[in-house]
This record gives C-alpha cells, sequence and structure tokens, in this order.
C-alpha cells in the first residue's frame, strides 16, 4: 500500500503526542530502508551523515544537494522523513523561507531550522533575527502538514548557558515552531528543565554523552532521541579500519567483521 506524503506528516504528528521515540539517522537510501526494516517508525536525515557519502564536510552541502537527499529518502520509505536542513542555507527571514518551501516540497514530514552562524567568534544568530527565521520558516510550511523543530545550538558552540537556551527554545515554540531541540545537553538536570520550559511542546534529545537510554530519557519528559552522525561514524569507522589494515599491513582480518552480504540482500530483495 502506498503511503502518501500527507499520511506521513499525519502520523508524525500524532507521534509526538505522547511517550519517546527513537529517530534514527540514515545517510542513504540503503540505511533509511535497514532502519524501516528493523521497524523504526520515522527516521531523520543527518547532514554530517549526508555530507561525507559525497565526500564533502559537514556544513558544506548545497540546499540542491541536500534537496535531492531529502526527496531521495521520503520517496524510498513508507515512514516519516524528518529533514537536518541546518540554518536553512541562507541568512536572511525571506531567503530561508524560501528555502525551506523547497525542502517541503521534497516530502519530508518535519524539518529543523538550527540558529548558529558558523562563525566561532560569533556562533549564535542575534536573538531577534533568530526568531525571525523561525517565524518565516513557520509561514513558508504553511498548511503543508510539515512538522518545524526549532534549534538552540549554543551547547555545540560552547556557550554553556541554560538560561539562554531555554530563553531562545521558548521564544522559537512562540515564533511556531512545534518541536524544540539543543543538541549537546548532557546532565538529566539541564534536560529535564529544558523539558520543563517548552511543555507542552515536545523535546528531541540529541542523545549524544548523556548516557541515558530510550526509557530513562522518556521518564525525563523527552519525546524524542536523535543519534545525528552517530550511525555515520559507526558505519565508517568499520569502514576505515578494515581499509587501513590493508593499507598499512596488507592483511584482511577486519573484513571478516561484515554484516553477511546474503543478509542485505534479503532485506533489499
Amino acid at each position: 500500500m502506498h503511503v502518501t506524503t500527507a499520511d506521513k506528516r499525519a502520523t508524525f504528528r500524532k507521534m509526538h503526542e505522547s511517550g519517546c521515540f527513537i529517530l534514527p539517522n540514515p545517510v542513504d537510501v540503503g540505511s533509511a530502508k535497514a532502519l524501516q526494516h528493523l521497524g523504526f517508525k520515522a527516521i531523520a536525515s543527518s547532514s554530517a551523515g549526508f555530507a561525507w557519502t559525497i565526500g564533502k564536510a559537514d556544513n558544506h552541502v548545497t540546499v540542491e544537494d541536500v534537496c535531492q537527499h531529502l526527496a531521495a529518502l521520503s520517496s524510498a520509505v513508507d515512514i516519516p522523513v524528518n529533514a537536518d536542513f541546518e540554518g536553512g542555507f541562507a541568512v536572511e527571514p525571506d531567503k530561508v523561507a524560501d528555502n525551506v518551501e523547497r525542502g517541503v516540497r521534497t516530502g519530508v514530514a518535519g524539518l529543523s531550522i538550527e540558529d548558529s552562524t558558523g562563525d566561532k567568534d560569533k556562533p549564535l544568530y542575534d536573538r531577534a533575527l533568530a526568531v525571525e527565521r523561525i517565524k518565516a520558516s513557520r509561514k513558508a510550511i504553511g498548511d503543508s502538514g510539515t512538522l518545524l523543530v526549532g534549534r538552540c545550538e549554543a551547547y555545540l558552540w560552547g556557550v554553556t548557558d541554560l538560561k539562554l537556551v531555554i530563553d531562545r527554545l521558548t521564544a522559537y515554540a512562540d515564533a511556531g515552531a512545534d518541536c524544540l531541540y539543543a543538541p549537546g545537553l548532557k546532565s538529566r538536570e539541564d534536560i529535564a528543565a529544558v523539558v520543563k520550559a517548552v511543555a507542552p511542546k515536545p523535546f528531541n534529545l540529541l542523545i549524544g554523552a548523556s548516557g541515558l537510554s530510550l526509557q530513562e530519557a522518556q521518564d525525563l519528559g523527552v519525546r524524542r532521541i536523535s543519534v545525528g552522525g552517530s550511525l555515520a561514524r559507526a558505519a565508517w569507522g568499520g569502514f576505515m579500519r578494515a581499509a587501513k589494515e590493508m593499507a598499512e599491513k596488507g592483511t584482511f582480518t577486519e573484513l571478516g567483521g561484515g554484516y553477511p552480504g546474503g543478509e542485505l540482500n534479503k532485506m533489499f530483495g
């Protein structure tokens, strides 16, 4: 049975109403299909994971690259896809809005917008501009049913000011974000404080170094869990270990740890 984009978006919104779910991050169509095969109910793209597949560093892909990738993921699976849409590939709100419209047309069920500038000397957009960028994204999404995720990147850039994060996330919620996200939070206390501050809107946790399980995150009130580029790094870990062994030692023992080809053919058959 073909699942329509509207169905996926409705399903995704429903998933954010209660409980807690894992939103794993594939890097391509094959890994997206594998995650669906394993029973995950939704997936999210990874800006880093995708960039590495085309030989680029994270945050060095174009909006064209990303929209092609998102369209491929969305058409390959019957489950909702959340887009890591970085900072909207523009600074000015109206240009962010134009790109968000393009992102929505790929068939994604959700789309996130970050507030980081990429400049380590001034890592975050001014608060007022960051809020306007969320408002513009909300307007661009319109009545499509696509879920908007507002992200505060402060902790990833070394700005470990919880009051600033909470202030920004609540402002993004007021500006129209449906779900809030602050990657880099580690302590249970910080996570619980942010969950409480943005409630009743759902909070997305980047599992990272928090060490929490799905159940522990749910107990703190987290609604969904992302792993970012971690699955991609895990795959690259196996690839690079095997390739380095061949290059440096001329031996092939690491190849023995690969996933069985027959199983992969069965999964994709």
